[in-house]
C-alpha cells in the first residue's frame, strides 16, 4: 500500500509539470495528425510545445508517387536548438529522479496509444515516404514492439548485489541515466527507427532530441504528440529539424551526452567521428550489402518467395534488404522462377490497394538506381529482369523503379560494391558454401545475410563461419526481436552499444557501484585508523 501510495503521488506530480501552463498555450494539441493529416509548415517540438519556426530557409517535402510538395521543413535556428536543448536540460533534473514504476506506467500508455493510432500514422508514412499502407503499418508495428518491451523496465533495469563480500561489506551495481541525449533518423523507415531511439532513452531516465529525417517528419511528429498524450512531461522530448548545421549542433552541443544515428555511410562516419571527439557516446547503424545463400537443397518455393520479397520490398529502401544472391551449383536454375515472379508485381503509389512495389524517395535516388544498373550491364552482368523503364500511368510524375535482377555479377563491379538502395537483384554464382561463405566475408559490411538450406550442418556451418552480425536460417530478413539487439558489424556500425535490447539500454546509461561498509562494532568507542591499502577478507 505505502508502495502504491508513492507511485500515485508521483504520477500525480508528473500529470502537474506536464500540463503547468499548457492549457494557456496554442501549442498545446491533442492528436492532430489523425486521419492522416499533414500541416503545411512542420513545426520544432519545444518544453512540449508544438512552434512554428522563425527561419527563412526551408525544405519542401513531397509525395514520392506524384513529387507534390506536402509540407515544408524548417531548417531550426541556432536559438530553436538551443531552447531544445535547454528545455530537455531542465526537465531531465526531475525525469532522471521519477521511480522506474512510474515511467513504466507512461510507457504502457504510450503503447496503448500507438495502437490505437497505428494506421494512422501508416497513412503518415505512405504519403511522405511512398511505402505501401501494409509496409507502412509493419514500420510502426516494428517499433512499437519495442515499445512494448521497454515496459518491462522494471526487470531490464536491475542492477546487481553481492552482499557480505566481505565482513560487513556489501557491494551493489546500477544503472544510471545519462542526460540529455539525441537521435537521428532515416528517411526509410520514419516511424520503426524513432521508436528505437526516444522511447528506450527515456524509459532509463534521459531525456531526448529528436531529429527526425528532413524527408519525412510527420510520422515522427505524431509519434512524439502521442508520448505528450500519454503523460510524458514538457522537455523530455523535443523535435528539431534541418539537415548539416543541426547535424552538427548536435555533435558539437556539450549539454548532449549521447547520439543515435541510421543512415548512410559518409554521414554515419561524420556523426560518429565528430561526437566521439566532443566526448560523446554515439552510435550509428550505416550501409549494408546482404548476401543470400542459395543452396540447391533449400525449399525452392519458399526461397523464391522469400528472394521477391527480401529484395523487392519497400522498393528495396531497406538496409536488411537482400541484396544480392549467391546461388551454390544448380540452384542458380530457380533464378528465372524469381524474376517470372517479380515481373508481376504491381508497381504504383503506395495507397494503392494493388500496390506491391512503391516508388523510391526521390527522383535523385531513382537517377541513381537507374545509372548502377547501367554501369553493371555496361560492365558485362546480364540484366535479366530490367524495371528502370516502367510506365506507372496514373502517377507520370512519381520516382518508380521497377523490380530489377542483374546475373552474371562479379564482386569488382560498381553496383555490388555500393549499396543500391533500390528493388534491385544481384546475382553471382558460386560452386560451394565455402566460397559463398568467402565471398560474403571479403565484403566489407556487416549486417545481415541469410541461407536457405534443409540441411542442418550446411546451416550450422554457414552460421558458425560467417562474419556478419545477424543471419538468418530460412529467413530472408534477419532482424532480431526486441528482446535481442540490432547487432549490425564490421562496416555498417561503428560504437560499442547496439540498437534497443540489453545493449540499447546499456548505450542510454552508465554503471555505478556502491561498495558499503556497516561495522558491526563501529558502536564500540575506541579504535584505530587504518592507513595501509585496504584489502577485504
Amino acid at each position: 500500500l505505502i508502495l502504491l501510495d508513492s507511485l500515485l503521488q508521483e504520477l500525480t506530480m508528473l500529470s502537474k509539470v506536464r500540463f503547468c501552463g499548457a492549457s494557456l498555450s496554442s501549442g498545446a494539441r491533442s492528436l492532430s495528425y489523425a486521419g492522416g493529416k499533414i500541416p503545411a509548415t512542420t513545426q520544432n517540438v519545444i518544453n512540449g510545445q508544438w512552434v512554428e519556426s522563425s527561419t527563412d530557409r526551408w525544405i519542401d517535402v513531397h509525395n514520392p508517387a506524384t513529387n507534390q510538395v506536402v509540407t515544408r521543413v524548417p531548417q531550426s535556428t541556432q536559438a530553436e536548438m538551443e531552447q531544445a536543448v535547454e528545455s530537455a536540460k531542465a526537465a531531465y533534473s526531475t525525469w532522471s529522479r521519477t521511480t522506474p514504476l512510474a515511467r513504466q506506467q507512461v510507457m504502457l500508455k504510450y503503447q496503448q496509444l500507438i495502437k490505437e493510432n497505428l494506421t494512422e500514422v501508416a497513412k503518415l508514412i505512405t504519403t511522405e515516404q511512398g511505402k505501401t499502407l501494409a509496409d507502412a503499418e509493419g514500420d510502426v508495428l516494428r517499433g512499437l514492439q519495442v515499445v512494448e518491451h521497454l515496459c518491462s523496465n522494471t526487470t531490464l533495469m536491475m542492477g546487481e548485489t553481492l552482499t557480505g563480500i566481505a565482513k560487513d561489506m556489501d557491494l551493489t551495481s546500477f544503472r544510471t541515466p545519462l542526460g540529455v541525449c539525441a537521435g537521428i533518423a532515416p528517411f526509410n523507415f520514419p516511424a520503426m527507427i524513432p521508436l528505437w531511439m526516444f522511447p528506450t532513452g527515456l524509459i532509463t531516465g534521459n531525456t531526448y532530441i529528436m531529429k527526425p529525417s528532413e524527408r519525412d517528419p510527420t510520422a515522427c511528429m505524431a509519434l512524439v504528440e502521442l508520448f505528450k498524450e500519454a503523460g510524458a512531461p514538457d522537455g523530455t522530448v523535443s523535435v528539431i529539424h534541418g539537415q548539416h548545421d543541426c547535424v552538427n549542433f548536435i555533435c558539437d552541443h556539450p549539454d548532449i551526452k549521447a547520439i543515435s544515428f541510421v543512415g548512410g555511410d559518409a554521414a554515419g562516419r561524420h556523426i560518429y567521428n565528430r561526437g566521439s571527439n566532443n566526448g560523446k557516446r554515439v552510435q550509428c547503424n550505416m550501409g549494408a550489402k546482404n548476401h543470400g545463400v542459395i543452396m540447391p537443397d533449400a525449399n525452392r518455393e519458399s526461397t523464391i518467395n522469400a528472394l521477391v520479397g527480401a529484395a523487392f520490398g519497400a522498393a528495396g529502401q531497406r538496409c536488411m534488404a537482400l541484396t544480392t544472391a549467391v546461388v551454390v551449383g544448380e540452384a542458380n536454375e530457380w533464378i528465372k522462377d524469381v524474376a517470372e515472379k517479380a515481373s508481376k508485381l504491381k508497381v504504383t503509389a503506395g495507397h494503392e490497394p494493388t500496390s506491391d512495389i512503391p516508388p523510391v524517395i526521390s527522383p535523385d535516388s531513382k537517377e541513381r538506381i537507374n545509372n548502377l544498373i547501367q554501369s553493371a550491364q555496361d560492365e558485362g552482368a546480364t540484366l535479366l529482369l530490367d524495371g528502370r523503364n516502367v510506365v506507372v500511368e496514373d502517377y507520370p510524375n512519381g520516382n518508380f523503379v521497377g523490380p530489377t535482377i542483374i546475373t552474371n555479377m562479379t564482386t569488382d563491379m560498381e553496383a555490388y560494391k555500393k549499396e543500391i538502395f533500390g528493388p534491385v537483384l544481384c546475382v553471382i554464382n558460386v560452386d560451394t558454401l565455402d566460397e559463398a561463405i568467402e565471398l560474403i566475408n571479403k565484403n566489407p559490411y556487416g549486417n545481415g545475410t541469410a541461407i536457405f538450406t534443409n540441411n542442418g550442418a550446411t546451416a550450422r556451418k554457414f552460421t558458425s563461419e560467417i562474419d556478419i552480425g545477424q543471419v538468418g536460417v530460412n529467413v530472408p530478413i534477419p532482424v532480431p526481436l526486441p528482446m535481442m539487439s540490432f547487432t549490425g558489424s564490421r562496416g555498417s556500425f561503428l560504437g560499442d552499444s547496439n540498437f534497443y535490447g540489453k545493449q540499447g539500454l546499456h548505450f542510454y546509461t552508465q554503471t555505478k557501484t556502491v561498495t558499503s561498509m556497516w561495522r558491526e562494532g563501529d558502536a564500540a568507542v575506541g579504535g584505530k585508523a587504518a592507513l595501509s591499502m585496504p584489502v577485504q577478507k
